[in-house]
């Protein structure tokens, strides 16, 4: 009976002590409230602390980086283009007590953000031209793809005289003493995506259609002088070609005609009898027929041999 009589007592005692203790890790930061107001300092450091059981509430803040996303926003730049711009940042709790008595919780603290950072964008967007959030620098455009380069030289690039980092770094610098009446410090703030609104990107895309053309035509048009050239060159080598054949051809039709000539006339002043003999019976071969019907005279050379036969 006396054991069970200290086990109550014991049990209250530490349930007691349980509800003084609370533990602070490294990635916590935690602020004491008596009846939902602070009560003494923020404590920042880790380890084992104590607190009024049932009297004091422990709230916890992360001490670490934590995560912004803005929604995307539709911004009208200083040259009236209309553009959807998409940011991010980091952001911690530096000062616990005055994030919890103005914004209480992290869910707040992300709504505060929502509000400075993206008036902050807007104005910064807004009073730049778009080529400015666009590029860093005035670095020479390194453009590799086929026919583009000529194209892109023909536009005058604009000269940069902000540059994205100084226009996220504005952003930074107008966001974060606004912020500091939270107990946030921002530490960084980037542009994660930018486009065009759905009428401009359509004009963009069919300019950039018109660029693609023109490099098209332009290679289109060189290909078929070069096709052209090649088919000049092609008449030509072939003219050249059948002139030296044709020559070739009649010197070797003038030397084998002179042969022929040649060894018909040492033939004809051999016999000159027989050779008339054999040009005659050629004629005859050429010139009759079995239907050929010839109308001559008695006195006739082409019937000499006809006569000559008794």
């Amino acid at each position: 009976m006396k054991s069970k009589a200290l086990i109550i007592p014991l049990a209250i005692v530490l349930f007691i002590l349980y509800q003084g203790i609370y533990i602070v890790d490294e990635t916590q930061q935690v602020v004491i409230t008596q009846f939902g107001k602070p009560v003494g300092d923020p404590i920042t450091k880790p380890g084992l602390n104590f607190k009024v059981p049932f009297i004091q509430a422990v709230n916890y803040f992360p001490k670490n980086l934590l995560q912004w996303d803005g929604d995307p926003s539709q911004i009208p730049t200083l040259d009236k283009t209309y553009i959807y711009v998409d940011t991010f940042a980091r952001w911690k709790v530096v000062d616990p007590l005055k994030f919890f008595q103005t914004v209480n919780n992290v869910v707040g603290g992300l709504a505060r953000l929502d509000d400075i950072i993206d008036a902050a964008v807007r104005n910064f967007i807004a009073k730049n031209p778009l080529i400015e959030t666009v590029r860093w620098t005035n670095r020479e455009l390194d453009v590799s793809e086929i026919g583009v380069k000529q194209v892109a030289h023909k536009r005058v690039m604009a000269e940069i005289t902000t540059g994205r980092q100084k226009i996220v770094k504005g952003i930074l610098d107008q966001s974060n003493p606004k912020l500091k009446e939270f107990g946030i410090l921002l530490i960084d703030v980037q542009i994660k995506r930018l486009n065009y609104v759905e009428e401009v990107r359509r004009s963009v895309y069919g300019r950039m259609i018109a660029e693609r053309k023109q490099i098209a035509e332009r290679f289109r048009s060189e290909g078929e002088g070069e096709a052209r050239k090649v088919e000049g060159d092609r008449e030509r080598d072939l003219k050249k070609i059948t002139s030296v054949a044709y020559r070739k051809a009649q010197e070797i039709k003038g030397k084998a005609d002179a042969e022929a000539t040649l060894i018909y006339a040492q033939a004809y002043n051999k016999d000159p009898d027989f050779y008339s003999f054999l040009k005659t019976l050629d004629v005859y071969k050429e010139t009759m027929g079995k239907d050929t019907s010839l109308v001559l005279s008695t006195d006739s050379d082409l019937l000499k041999y006809f006569k000559s036969l008794k």
